[in-house]
């Protein structure tokens, strides 16, 4: 992670190379795809359906980054660009504070459907890019970038993720109808889509900037919280309007919060059961 890889530019972007990809791995994103849409209807965030809509990614096959972004600059001044793989910290925050949404150009194989410890092109354009063609989804995420560049000198990257993880990757929103996931970790997986909204495990928790960032995560099971927003434009508020310096001071004072754990001044949405916890121990 010191030098970009071989084939890569400094900023660590790769051409997708779209036209190597082959019948079997176009098949593997309409497999995924197919039973995603035909599931988060009436589940997924009325901003992430839009977009999957306006974006065209019910087009069969992998979607090329050159017709998708002339898309999504159109809508919100983002575009995808294609990276081997995981990328140094302050590379991935100066895209995002640039616009540029980093994303593998790589698929999973058949036999991994249900699980990949290292996103994919599946996880990172059909989970995260409906969301870029919101504006205000849009700004946060730049808006994130920004706090990102400023994090990596005052040694709160631990703080910073934690948020990323329970909005980006794990959020929910509270819609008219109820409940809805926008985090792309939840909406590009065919088990947590199902778990995050409707089994009684989970602790299902309003979202406070400090409370988020003091708690643990796993990246290898369900969540065991989950943090709701109320609308994005609350979310952005949130984001450009706090003083992250202090924040980041007085969290590095205060113990982390455990998975699953409830704590003095949440506002609880649905206490969860922790049968699932358990049934794990």
């Amino acid at each position: 992670m010191d030098r970009p890889p071989e084939g890569a530019g400094a900023d660590w972007t790769i051409d997708q190379h779209w036209d190597r990809y082959t019948p079997e791995e176009h098949a593997t994103w309409d497999t995924l795809f197919a039973r995603q849409a035909t599931l988060l209807p009436g589940r997924a965030s009325n901003e992430w359906l839009k977009g999957l809509d306006v974006l065209k990614l019910d087009k069969p096959g992998i979607p090329d980054f050159r017709a998708l972004n002339d898309r999504l600059m159109a809508l919100t001044g983002w575009q995808v660009v294609a990276v081997p793989g995981l990328v140094p910290d302050d590379v991935f925050f100066d895209h995002m504070a640039n616009r540029r949404f980093v994303a593998g150009n790589f698929i999973r194989r058949p036999d991994q459907l249900d699980y990949l410890q290292e996103p994919d092109i599946f996880h990172d354009v059909f989970g995260h890019v409906p969301m870029l063609a919101d504006p205000v989804f849009a700004d946060y995420l730049a808006a994130y970038g920004r706090g990102g560049q400023r994090a990596l000198g005052m040694d709160a990257l631990k703080y910073l993720g934690r948020l990323y993880w329970y909005t980006v990757e794990f959020g929910l929103i509270a819609e008219p109808g109820g409940l809805r996931i926008y985090g792309s970790g939840i909406v590009s997986s065919f088990s947590e889509s199902r778990f995050a909204l409707d089994d009684p495990s989970p602790n299902r928790i309003v979202l406070d900037l400090a409370r988020v960032m003091r708690t643990e995560y796993r990246i290898d099971d369900f969540q065991q919280n989950y943090f709701v927003i109320p609308s994005f434009d609350e979310l952005l508020r949130l984001t450009v309007e706090t003083d992250f310096a202090p924040l980041y001071a007085a969290l590095k004072e205060l113990p982390d919060i455990p998975v699953a754990e409830i704590v003095e001044g949440d506002e609880v949405v649905t206490r969860g059961t922790q049968a699932y916890a358990r049934g794990k121990a």
